[in-house]
């Protein structure tokens, strides 16, 4: 083993260390650079994608604000965009659905009514009646709702999105379609929001729609879904058939009927009648009665104070398979023409009613009626099986309008072309 003094060894050291420095020094200078260069990369990175993020961000906004302000039928230029602070704007969605609301929601209004009851002592005494919701059709008061709102009611009353509670006077109802038109007078100075009519014939299933009410008393809700289905015929529980009935899954509870149904314009197309539920509650299927309906109706009743509707001057009796059996009728449904009016517009067309009396059911309960007569299976080529889509024929149909019948008559079918005379 070699052995080295001190002074050799300090020396060694200090050449080490001194060979160590340049050494470091040279590698510092050729490897800071491209530290520094690698820093200077990574922040134009970060830079570069937060520019392309906000381009994105300012593309989608900006194609988002032009479809919205492109689409008149979904929104107004308007309110296209709807800002809160910043750079923050909804969805053109939730923009639609603020814009209907702030439009019309004041046009809707909360129905309460009173009934007599009695009393222990059998004494007539007011009693708190239900409640829906109506719409403000016109500036002078008038409001647009279900029949079966106001059912039974000795007093209506019609409470404002500001509080303030009318006395309505009913101008009109329909039960056929179960609607009613109500009045109010409002004082001369106030400035009424009303719905404006939309067109109903022009729905398409997929439709967005929004519907506006009071369901359990909560005033002025808003709720949204799709028309689901057009055309549906529903009987209400009057066993009349309304025809073309509005089907939504919009939610509709207790106290949304009379309401608005309404599209993403603010325009009505519909007024919510009736829900299908087994819980009492929406379960997704709502229905509503085709606006388009709600202006003819509203039309009749504001000029003859009731819905005029033509009618066939014939007595007539629903066939059964009873009634056929005994009766011994080539067909087991239709209606049985009893007695034809004379010299009416029916007897004219050349409809006959049966010579054969007989009696039907017992004691209070029974009644008289021929047999023999012509048997009606078909209006306007529609199939009658019961006296409901009798009235569902000729809902629509005006005193003096022309209709086909299709009878049976000694075993042989017939046309028949009859001038409807007015319903009493």
């Amino acid at each position: 083993m070699k052995l080295y003094s001190r002074a050799q060894t300090i020396g060694f050291i200090f050449i080490t260390a001194v060979f160590v420095g340049i050494a470091g020094f040279f590698t510092g200078k050729s490897f800071a650079p491209q530290t520094e260069d690698a820093s200077a990369n990574k922040k134009t990175e970060i830079e570069l994608e937060n520019e392309t993020s906000a381009g994105k961000v300012n593309k989608v906004n900006k194609d988002q604000n032009s479809d919205i302000a492109q689409d008149s039928n979904l929104i107004e230029p308007s309110a296209a965009l709807v800002q809160t602070s910043g750079d923050y704007a909804y969805s053109q969605v939730e923009a639609q659905n603020i814009f209907v609301y702030e439009q019309v929601n004041e046009a809707v209004v909360n129905i309460t009514t009173q009934t007599m009851g009695i009393n222990f002592f059998l004494e007539p005494i007011p009693m708190e009646g239900g409640s829906g919701s109506g719409s403000i059709i016109d500036d002078s008061g008038l409001v647009l709702t279900n029949t079966h709102v106001i059912n039974d009611a000795s007093k209506i009353f019609v409470s404002l999105y500001d509080g303030s509670q009318y006395e309505a006077k009913i101008i009109g109802i329909d039960r056929e379609n179960d609607l009613a038109v109500l009045k109010f007078s409002p004082p001369k100075n106030m400035n009424l929001t009303t719905i404006k009519f939309g067109d109903s014939s022009h729905l398409k299933v997929g439709q967005r729609v929004l519907a506006i009410g009071n369901p359990f008393g909560l005033e002025r809700t808003l709720t949204d879904g799709i028309v689901s289905a057009l055309g549906r015929p529903i009987q209400n529980d009057k066993n009349n058939i309304i025809k073309g009935m509005i089907q939504t899954d919009t939610a509709i509870n207790p106290g949304n009927s009379g309401g608005p149904l309404i599209d993403t314009r603010g325009r009505m197309i519909g007024i919510n009648t009736m829900i299908y539920s087994t819980s009492g509650s929406s379960a997704g299927v709502g229905f509503a009665v085709p606006v388009n309906t709600a202006k003819r109706v509203v039309a009749d009743i504001l000029k003859y104070g009731k819905v005029r509707r033509g009618s066939i001057d014939a007595e007539l009796v629903q066939v059964s398979s009873r009634l056929a059996e005994y009766a011994k009728l080539p067909v087991a449904y239709g209606l049985l023409v009893s007695e034809v009016s004379r010299g009416s517009n029916a007897a004219k067309a050349g409809l006959k009613g049966g010579t054969e009396k007989v009696r039907s059911g017992y004691g209070i309960h029974s009644s008289i009626f021929f047999i023999g007569g012509d048997i009606i299976t078909h209006i306007n080529g529609k199939k009658i099986k019961r006296l409901s889509d009798y009235y569902s024929a000729l809902e629509d149909k005006k005193p003096s309008d022309l209709v086909e019948l299709t009878i049976v008559r000694n075993r042989k079918e017939l046309k028949l072309k009859i001038v409807l005379s007015e319903r009493q």
